[in-house]
């Protein structure tokens, strides 16, 4: 048996908000449309608990196998990074470089995720199998045992003013996506898996591989691994086992990061509610700002300065800088390798929002 039972393994969502809706809304987009900027803009980092030699011993064969591939087909992949100048190798992975920064940040985020490794509910999943269940001795609830914490900053959302986690801004934002990119993913799969046969006349092409046929089994794997991702999460949703957890301490990250427009953006939002990093961050008098925290946040210009009424029309800015992300990374204990999809999320963003941001 393994060391830690699946339905005991943790797991954190951590929300890091990029840009806010557009103002006024977009009344013509469709609700579930993939890119709404209706909505908020944010990055899901999915952490999971390391998982012991002892249980990665008890996978299947198959998904032994798959594993092995996976490590097999990354390493050719690096090894390309380090070919000679000029060479095909070389300009190969850059281009496929290129190619990823390109890629939804939304789908790099959810294809990071391997649900067999993170927690489980005791119901049948989504293939018909029985998730493993904790101890018959624990008199304890799915709920009451396996608590995800969706950790994100408050006072970039907008107060809530339900009672109920599962109405929490937070969780309705994770919900809306999720139900916009899975059947993006599912057809996404589908396509590139029909595409796939069609390179097989590159094959013909001496000492190059055939790309072709390895780019649309990556893309076709990459959107089957989004759309598990987007079904697992969703079936977490579906049993409240995700919940809320603001965070004081990346409330200040924010508050020491947002640009000053942004801020004021969300002062005057007749949607958004007054910063509250003031009220819900602890005060250490020995930091930098003497402890205080930023001046656009705790005193926001005031309505009656020239064009303070018609700012929340202006266009939507980043809420982060890429130079956070070291300190997103220190925060939570992350390692450095989260930091890569972090930084194509906001240079994503930015561009979506019309490359007005800054560094």
């Amino acid at each position: 048996m393994s060391s830690l039972p699946k339905a005991m393994r943790t797991m954190r969502i951590i929300a890091l908000p990029l840009a806010r809706p557009k103002i006024p809304p977009d009344q013509s987009l469709r609700p579930h449309a993939v890119f709404n900027p209706n909505r908020m803009l944010i990055f899901y980092h999915y952490d999971l608990s390391q998982v012991s030699s002892v249980e990665s011993q008890d996978q299947s064969a198959v998904k032994r196998a798959v594993k092995w591939a996976s490590t097999k087909a990354a390493d050719l992949w690096a090894s390309f990074g380090k070919a000679p100048e000029g060479s095909w190798k070389l300009k190969t992975y850059e281009l496929g470089e290129r190619i990823v920064d390109r890629i939804d940040f939304e789908e790099l985020a959810l294809k990071g995720v391997d649900p067999s490794l993170g927690p489980s509910i005791p119901h049948a999943d989504i293939t018909g199998q029985e998730a493993n269940v904790v101890n018959s001795s624990e008199k304890k609830s799915p709920r009451e045992a396996l608590r995800i914490p969706l950790i994100y900053p408050p006072s970039v959302y907008a107060s809530p003013t339900c009672v109920n986690e599962a109405s929490h801004p937070s969780i309705v934002h994770l919900r809306t996506l999720l139900t916009s990119r899975e059947p993006r993913h599912r057809r996404g799969f589908w396509i590139w898996m029909v595409v796939a046969p069609l390179t097989a006349p590159f094959m013909l092409v001496p000492v190059i591989p055939n790309l072709p046929f390895f780019f649309c089994a990556w893309r076709s794997w990459s959107h089957y691994r989004a759309y598990r991702t987007s079904q697992y999460l969703s079936s977490l949703l579906d049993h409240g086992l995700i919940v809320p957890e603001p965070s004081p301490a990346l409330d200040y990250l924010y508050a020491s990061y947002v640009s000053p427009l942004s801020n004021i953006e969300h002062s005057y939002s007749p949607t958004a509610s007054p910063p509250r990093s003031a009220t819900l961050l602890p005060v250490n008098t020995s930091s930098t700002n003497n402890g205080d925290p930023p001046n656009d946040v705790t005193a926001p210009a005031s309505p009656s300065q020239p064009g303070a009424s018609n700012v929340h029309k202006t266009s939507q800015r980043l809420l982060l800088t890429r130079k956070a992300i070291p300190h997103i990374l220190q925060l939570f204990g992350l390692p450095q390798s989260s930091a890569a999809d972090m930084y194509r999320a906001v240079e994503q963003v930015r561009g979506r929002l019309g490359g007005t941001s800054s560094r």
